[in-house]
């Protein structure tokens, strides 16, 4: 699955976070540090989320814009 994240480039290095996904961000030094912290991130948000689900029914609904 793919995200969209968006990157902000300070004097400490890279801060990362996923519009998509509140709360789910990181950072690194490099711009190339700061994806791959924010793969690890978006895996451990969605543990969390999915752990979290355990007892919910979950259904898909269209809805049209």
């Amino acid at each position: 699955m793919k995200y969209k994240v968006a990157l902000l480039q300070s004097e400490e290095g890279f801060s990362v976070w996923v519009p998509s996904l509140p709360g789910c961000c990181s950072q690194g030094k490099t711009e190339e540090e700061a994806l791959i912290n924010i793969e690890i991130a978006i895996r451990e948000y969605l543990e969390v989320v999915m752990e979290q689900l355990d007892d919910v029914i979950l259904r898909e609904v269209e809805v049209a814009v």
